[in-house]
C-alpha cells in the first residue's frame, strides 16, 4: 500500500460543511506512512474546524485507514482551509499602528503610511480594526458603500488611491454606531483576515488597531504573530504615559516595535516661523526611551493641501511619510 492508493481511498470523503469531496476542495495536504509503527500520517484542510464536521471527517478517515486499509493507527492534523488560503499565510508584511489612547491621530498615521508605501509602487492593503472609532474610510474619502462578494462568497475589499481597504464601517448603516460585544468583534476580525479576497500580490498590510490593550489587540497576536508595531502618541506627557503601557503590551505579545511616532508635535506659527508646542513637549522622547525604541519622527500640526487627511510628496509632512515608508521598506 502506497500513499497514492491511500489518497484514492480518502479523497472521496465529503466535507459536510461544504458538500464537496476532499478531492474537489484540494484538502489533502500531506500523506505519509510510518512503516515501523504501521501508522498513516495525514494533514487535511477542511471548511470548518472544532465542530461536529471535524469529528465526522476524523471518523471517516480512521475507518478507511484502519478498517478498510488495515493500518494499525492514524495520526491526523486538521487545518481550517480558509486560514491556510488566507492573507496570513502569504509573504505579506503586517504592520500594526497602535496607541495608548484615542485622539492622537493613529488612524491618520496609518492611512498616510499606507499611502506613502503605495506611492512607492508597493501593493498595500488596510484593515480598519478600530471597531468603535472607525475613521479610515473617511480619511481615504471613500463614500459609504456595502462590500460585494465574488462567486465563492469571498468579500471584495473597497479601493482608494490604489489601496485595498476593509472596515466595519462598510457593514453598518451610514452614520450609525457599532454596538457589538467581544465575540462579534472577534468574528468580524476573522472575516477581515480569512474571508476577504485580498490581492494575492500584496506587499504590506497596514492594520489600524483600536487604542489600548483590549480583545482586538490580543486577537491580532494570535492571527498575525509576525506583525510589527508602530506606536503613536502626542507630545503631552499624559498621553505618553498611556502610550508606554500600550508599548509594553505589544512587547509582551512578542510584536516587534519598529518605533514611536510623535503626532501633533508642534505648530509652526506663520507669523514668525517659530514652533509652538500647543500640546506640550517631550512625550515622544519619553515613550521611546522607556520602551528602548526609536523615535521615528515628530509630525507637526498642519492641514493637507490636496486632500482631507492625506499628504502628498510635495508637502513637508508628505515627505516625512515618504522617508518613513523608505525606512520600512529597507528593514
Amino acid at each position: 500500500m502506497n500513499t497514492q492508493q491511500i489518497r484514492e481511498k480518502i479523497e472521496i470523503i465529503v466535507d459536510p460543511a461544504s458538500g464537496k469531496t476532499l478531492k474537489e476542495m484540494n484538502s489533502i495536504k500531506h500523506i505519509g506512512i510510518d512503516p515501523d509503527k504501521d501508522v498513516v500520517v495525514l494533514i487535511v484542510a477542511i471548511t470548518r474546524t472544532g465542530g461536529k464536521e471535524e469529528k465526522q471527517i476524523k471518523r471517516e478517515l480512521a475507518r478507511i485507514v484502519k478498517i478498510d486499509l488495515g493500518f494499525t493507527g492514524i495520526k491526523i492534523q486538521i487545518e481550517e482551509k480558509r486560514k491556510l488560503e488566507s492573507i496570513v499565510n502569504r509573504d505579506v508584511k503586517f504592520i500594526i499602528i497602535s496607541s495608548g489612547k484615542g485622539g492622537v491621530g493613529k488612524s491618520t498615521v496609518a492611512a498616510n503610511l499606507a499611502y506613502a508605501l503605495a506611492r512607492k509602487g508597493k501593493k498595500v492593503g488596510i484593515i480598519d480594526a478600530d471597531i468603535y472609532g472607525s475613521s479610515i474610510p473617511k480619511i481615504l474619502e471613500i463614500p459609504h458603500a456595502y462590500p460585494t462578494g465574488d462567486a465563492n462568497g469571498k468579500i471584495l475589499p473597497l479601493k482608494a488611491f490604489g489601496m485595498e481597504v476593509i472596515s466595519t464601517e462598510f457593514f453598518a448603516e451610514e452614520g450609525k454606531p457599532i454596538l457589538w460585544r467581544g465575540a462579534m468583534l472577534g468574528s468580524m476580525m476573522n472575516n477581515f483576515f480569512y474571508e476577504v479576497k485580498w490581492d494575492p500580490n500584496l506587499d504590506y498590510m497596514i492594520i489600524d488597531s483600536p487604542p489600548g490593550t483590549g480583545d482586538i489587540a490580543l486577537d491580532l497576536r494570535t492571527t498575525v504573530p509576525t506583525a510589527e508595531t508602530i506606536l503613536v502618541t502626542t507630545p503631552h506627557l499624559a498621553a505618553s504615559h498611556v502610550a508606554i503601557k500600550a508599548g509594553y503590551a505589544s512587547q509582551q505579545l512578542n510584536h516587534e516595535l519598529i518605533g514611536v511616532i510623535e503626532n501633533m508635535s508642534h505648530y509652526i506659527n506663520p507669523a514668525n516661523g517659530n514652533k509652538e508646542f500647543i500640546f506640550g513637549k517631550g512625550g515622544g522622547e519619553e515613550v521611546s526611551k522607556k520602551l528602548g525604541s526609536e523615535l521615528l519622527c515628530q509630525i507637526p500640526i498642519n492641514q493637507p493641501i490636496h486632500h482631507l487627511s492625506l499628504y502628498e510628496s510635495d508637502e513637508e509632512i508628505g515627505q516625512m511619510y515618504d522617508d518613513w515608508a523608505t525606512l520600512i521598506m529597507i528593514r
